[in-house]
């Protein structure tokens, strides 16, 4: 069995399943450790896989039966301009949490604070977006933040520093940006989610519980303490969470208050200022 027959047959398996076919190209590639595949490998893919090439295969696509994540089969995910390393303790950085990067790029800043880092796909994009700037990255978790130190230093990005905290217990002095994406799912919501999503993603970084706003309301009250005259508080949001989100901003006196789509339309960004 070669490279194109293992795909055809695992799209096959896949969708049986009611899973996306699309996946099989992924899971085969990693299989026979063509992740980084180039023009030169093309003719080797006529050539019958190797034994521990299919057992590999094998073990991936039982595990993506099993609902696992590709990202976390793979064990990296590409998010901005890089490659990230995921595990199960942590999310897996989407295309639509790019419309916070997008964004905070679009403004000069030299000291960033990231709240709730996971991987620490945000603050190293951002990070690698502006050589001369700084920036911290806070979880509750240690495994996240070993996973987001690895990172770190994968993209030899000494400028970050991370901290074990609950939101900015902990952090002192002041930011210019002020980003998080949080858990924000409300309780009521995770039964609905996907299974790769309920059943493989940690619930710490997925929903505070409730109704999805106790991280942004923890977020708000402790903002001006931490962010700098004209700095900027940016945060990811569930669709229908703006005008919630907005207006706790609000309520703390930020202003200049504006809402950033994803590359589907839906509301994916608040941000706001301090004046």
């Amino acid at each position: 069995m070669n490279f194109y027959e293992a795909v055809k047959i695992t799209r096959q398996t896949l969708e049986r399943a009611g899973i996306p076919g699309d996946d099989a190209s992924a899971l085969v590639l990693h299989a026979t450790g063509r992740d980084g595949l180039k023009y030169a490998d093309y003719p080797m893919l006529s050539k019958d896989l190797q034994p521990e090439a299919g057992a590999r295969l094998q073990a991936a696509v039982a595990a993506r039966l099993a609902r696992q994540p590709v990202a976390q089969i793979r064990g990296w995910r590409h998010f901005w301009n890089h490659r990230f390393i995921v595990t199960p303790d942590v999310l897996d950085p989407r295309p639509e949490t790019e419309t916070l990067v997008g964004h905070a790029l679009e403004t000069p800043f030299t000291r960033v604070l990231d709240l709730g880092t996971g991987s620490g796909a945000i603050l190293l994009s951002l990070l690698a977006g502006r050589p001369g700037a700084t920036g911290l990255g806070t979880d509750l978790s240690d495994k996240a933040l070993a996973v987001a130190r690895y990172n770190a230093t994968a993209l030899r990005l000494e400028r970050a520093t991370f901290l074990r905290a609950d939101w900015f217990a902990g952090v002192t002095g002041t930011y210019d940006l002020i980003v998080s994406n949080p858990p924000y799912i409300a309780a009521a919501e995770m039964a609905g989610l996907s299974p790769e999503v309920r059943d493989w993603e940690p619930h710490l970084a997925l929903t505070p519980g409730g109704d999805g706003l106790d991280a942004y309301r923890a977020i708000c009250a402790g903002v001006l303490a931490h962010l700098a005259p004209g700095g900027r508080l940016m945060v990811e949001i569930g669709p229908t969470q703006s005008v919630a989100v907005s207006s706790l901003m609000q309520e703390q006196g930020l202003v200049s208050i504006a809402t950033y789509p994803d590359l589907d339309g839906r509301d994916r960004v608040v941000a706001g200022t301090k004046p």
